[in-house]
């Protein structure tokens, strides 16, 4: 990262949550994870917010929809809101062989993708996580493995391509989609990142998380790794959504999560004392595209 690399200014939106993940624009309002709280919150431009749905207890849960517009939440399987409120299971994905699912991103093709597999101390070179894949006949397969802790991941606009966020590795990893949802030549998008929930826009950049954990750094990559813009947060950023009324608001969930902890100490701290996790914002080039 070049030291002229232009840098946006952050600014604040929404702050004492506790720790937000899982951004989604839809409805024109901000949709995220709040972690710790077990709510799912939609926020406006202005700020204003509310609770419009229970989530499960603990970390690794994430939300996207069905192009019907059915409200889908990961955890330990994958649950689905009704009309009244009440969620259900969407389907069965105990043949996968995980206890939990971490991200989920729904294509243009309703087709559900949804990892899990994520070890906070895996060992030297092994990563044991996994992408699966549920289609609309609600049927589940694994469609990729070997993944160093799979977050955030983003389906381009044309369905072609699936991004990962690799965090453990520092990489976004790249497959192609075939016409059944199967995934295939696996690559290296970008290198030498710190992704985590991550978003595409309309030129094919990625916003995630970049430099070293605790440089508190978001960037706009494009494929290869250069990095066009970045932004300066106080805090790490656990995920990036681009929305607003022309896309190009760049919204960033960031908290106090410190590595040297672990993640039951994290938790405890960032839900039982005083709340300081923050939704920041920034004008970004480009407005987002493809899927979340």
């Amino acid at each position: 990262m070049s030291p002229e690399t232009p840098v946006l200014e952050a600014k604040p939106l929404l702050a004492e949550l506790a720790i937000g993940e899982s951004p989604r624009w839809h409805k024109g309002r901000l949709w995220f994870a709040n972690w710790g709280a077990e709510e799912i919150l939609a926020v406006a431009l202005d700020g204003k917010g509310e609770v419009v749905a229970k989530g499960p207890p603990g970390l690794g849960w994430s939300i996207d929809w069905l192009p019907d517009g059915r409200l889908l939440v990961t955890g330990q399987g994958l649950m689905r809101r009704k009309p009244d409120g009440s969620m259900v299971p969407h389907t069965d994905l105990s043949g996968l062989g995980l206890a939990g699912f971490n991200e989920i991103v729904v294509d243009g093709r309703g087709n559900i993708y949804v990892n899990g597999g994520a070890d906070f101390d895996p060992g030297e070179g092994n990563a044991p996580g996994i992408i699966a894949l549920v289609t609309p006949d609600g049927s589940a397969r694994r469609v990729a493995e070997g993944i160093a802790f799979p977050n955030g991941m983003v389906v381009t606009p044309d369905n072609s391509t699936l991004i990962v966020a690799e965090s453990f590795a520092r990489r976004l990893t790249a497959f192609d989609v075939a016409s059944d949802g199967g995934l295939s030549n696996r690559r290296v998008w970008a290198d030498n990142v710190g992704p985590d929930g991550i978003c595409i826009d309309a030129e094919g950049a990625i916003w995630t998380g970049v430099g070293q954990f605790g440089d508190n750094l978001v960037g706009r990559v494009r494929e290869g790794g250069e990095v066009l813009e970045r932004v300066q947060l106080d805090l790490p950023c656990f995920a990036c959504m681009l929305g607003g009324e022309d896309g190009k608001t760049l919204f960033m969930l960031a908290a106090d999560w410190r590595i040297s902890d672990s993640p039951a100490d994290n938790m405890a701290r960032l839900t039982e004392g005083p709340r300081t996790g923050q939704l920041l914002t920034a004008a970004a080039p480009a407005p987002g595209a493809g899927w979340p």
